[in-house]
């Protein structure tokens, strides 16, 4: 396992552990759970956000 995968382990963990629903970008509802992380989220400039945390819908 790569450290980048071990870190995204501990991560999703952490997140769902403080009530985080965790979602591939390719398939996420950010209206599925009042919290919701998506992981690698596409921003402007071909850039991504490792995870993105939407509350209630909104970032």
């Amino acid at each position: 396992m790569t450290p980048e995968a071990k870190a995204r382990q501990t991560i999703d963990s952490m997140l769902e552990t403080s009530g985080w629903q965790i979602q591939n970008y390719a398939e996420h509802d950010t209206d599925a759970s009042l919290g919701v992380a998506i992981r690698e989220y596409p921003l402007r400039f071909n850039q991504r956000a490792d995870y993105l945390l939407f509350i209630g819908g909104v970032v």
